[in-house]
């Protein structure tokens, strides 16, 4: 099942983000004041973004975040999934492939869906391959404000 991100989700949620960001789907850590920040965000129903909750046979099986802008390359709104986690002990049972699905199915308004997947992620990556996302060679480029 996958349903929106409540407030007594937090604590798990917590959890869940610092896990995936001491993993190596990332390529840094990022501090708590962030994760804080955007559980904030979240209960604040912001229109930028949302977190779902991935649950398996009634348990909280990870979470996902996504966020929302404009394209002008594709004429239309992009849904970013910044974030896709999987707890390991529910890793490999479709749950990543559901999420996607539901994205692609709930968010037909969307010109673009559109993540990231670090380099190494080879399991990710033939996730995302098999539900037909594309490769963009494109590089990014950051400024962090911090």
């Amino acid at each position: 099942m996958i349903r929106k991100y409540k407030k007594e989700d937090r604590e798990i949620t917590l959890v869940m983000m610092k896990e995936f960001y001491s993993s190596p789907a990332v390529l840094h850590k990022v501090s708590e004041e962030n994760f804080l920040r955007t559980l904030d965000e979240a209960e604040s129903d912001s229109p930028y973004m949302d977190i779902f909750v991935l649950e398996s046979q009634g348990h909280v099986a990870g979470y996902a975040l996504t966020a929302y802008t404009y394209s002008n390359e594709v004429g239309g709104k992009v849904v970013w999934i910044e974030e896709l986690y999987v707890l390991p002990s529910f890793q490999c049972n479709g749950l990543g492939k559901e999420f996607l699905s539901y994205i692609k199915s709930s968010f037909g308004n969307f010109a673009r869906i559109r993540l990231e997947v670090e380099e190494s992620n080879d399991g990710a990556t033939r996730l995302y391959r098999r539900e037909g996302f594309e490769s963009l060679n494109y590089r990014q480029y950051i400024i962090d404000k911090n």
